[in-house]
């Protein structure tokens, strides 16, 4: 039975090769692929260039009055009427406010009382030492009983002194009750309502003094040194079509403030062009401009973080590929970055697509279709930007 032996041993031999091909697929599996090769990416250049600073540095000020008057009573008492509303004008002698005066007036008409009771005794004391000098001069009574006689006269002549004068001071405080403005201005802010009761030089009503007028606003503390007391600064205003207004510094606080860290800046300006107390104004420091110095600028497109600082992918024109290349960065001059070191003029930077670049990437330069057919140049031609080295 030649035939079934064969079939037998066929059947014996089926699990090795079965297990020869299950080992042929696993070492198949296991064997290294072929690296692929990174893509050739197409970027957007720019060809790096000094050109001038364009921008100023620019900081929200607001108008002013160089004299504001923080007006109080000076008594305490309960406010009794508001006549100032916020935004009046109020002229020199208008009555802004009032107390109640009833506790005043009781106190005047003590003082009153106490005044004419001393008067009395006074009187009384004159009348006494005036017989006694007759009686003195008949030699009636002895020399140290005239002089305390004398010395009860001017006892009560002091009483009636000092009752005299605290009668005019409680005259004065009921007066006190009224408070008038000093001067003319504009009253900017109100500090206590009717049926509060205030303190003595508790502020009441501001009035800002017409008069001169100043633009405030707040540098860094880094910038604060360069701004010194009589430079230019140039104020604009909200409104378009106005011209300009030129101030000088006149104020630079000498400490910086404790929240915002930032110095306080006070510019003179003409009044009578000055825009409206409390206007939100633009002051340009002369002393901060760097309008027309040679610069180094690079869109924030070609900006990449690296480590702790920022880098930029520069283009090796020969092999095609591009590095990194470390960059500091000095300010701002619009939406592009000032560069203080890192490159020099005639290098290629790469402005698109930086954070998928790797270093000694091949690349392509980018080309727009569009812009090639519609003028015949290409997107790729190099652009010119600035900064500070």
């Amino acid at each position: 039975m030649p035939h079934m032996s064969s079939i037998r041993a066929s059947r014996a031999l089926a699990p090795g090769w079965v297990a020869l091909g299950a080992l042929a697929v696993l070492l198949a599996g296991c064997s290294r692929q072929p690296a692929q090769e990174e893509p050739v990416r197409a970027v957007k250049l720019m060809t790096v260039a000094v050109t001038p600073f364009s921008s100023e540095p620019e900081f929200a000020g607001e108008v002013r009055a160089q004299v504001e008057s923080r007006l109080g009573f000076r008594v305490a008492g309960k406010l009794l009427r508001r006549q100032a509303d916020l935004g009046q004008r109020v002229k020199a002698g208008q009555v802004l406010a009032e107390l109640d005066p009833r506790d005043l007036r009781l106190s005047v008409e003590a003082a009153q009382a106490q005044t004419t009771a001393a008067r009395t005794q006074r009187d009384l004391a004159e009348a006494d030492l005036a017989r006694y000098r007759e009686l003195r001069a008949k030699n009636f009574i002895s020399a140290a009983e005239m002089e305390r006689r004398e010395a009860s006269f001017k006892s009560a002549q002091a009483q009636f002194d000092q009752a005299r004068a605290q009668l005019s001071a409680q005259g004065n405080q009921a007066g006190y009750a009224v408070l008038t403005a000093d001067a003319p201005g504009i009253v900017t802010a109100i500090d206590a309502e009717p049926g509060q009761v205030v303190a003595a030089g508790a502020p009441v009503v501001r009035v800002a003094l017409d008069g001169p007028r100043d633009v405030v606003f707040a540098v860094p503390e880094d910038r604060a040194a360069q701004v010194r007391v009589g430079s230019a600064v140039s104020v604009r205003g909200w409104s378009p079509g106005v011209e300009p207004l030129e101030g000088r510094v006149r104020e630079v606080a000498a400490s910086a403030d404790p929240i915002t860290r930032t110095y306080t800046v006070k510019v003179a300006v003409d009044a009578a062009q000055a825009p409206a107390l409390g206007a939100t104004v633009y002051a340009k420091p002369r002393a901060l401009s760097l309008a027309g110095s040679p610069v180094i600028k690079l869109p924030t497109s070609a900006l990449r973080q690296e480590g702790q600082g920022s880098a930029v992918w520069l283009l090796d024109t020969a092999s095609m590929t591009v590095k990194s290349q470390p960059v500091e960065i000095a300010t701002a001059d619009g939406n592009e970055a000032v560069i203080a070191r890192g490159l020099a003029p005639g290098m290629q930077v790469v402005t698109a697509g930086v954070h998928v670049l790797a270093p000694g990437q091949k690349v392509t330069v980018y080309r727009d279709r569009y812009a090639a057919q519609e003028g015949g140049a290409t997107a790729t031609a190099p652009k010119s930007v600035s900064g500070a080295r």
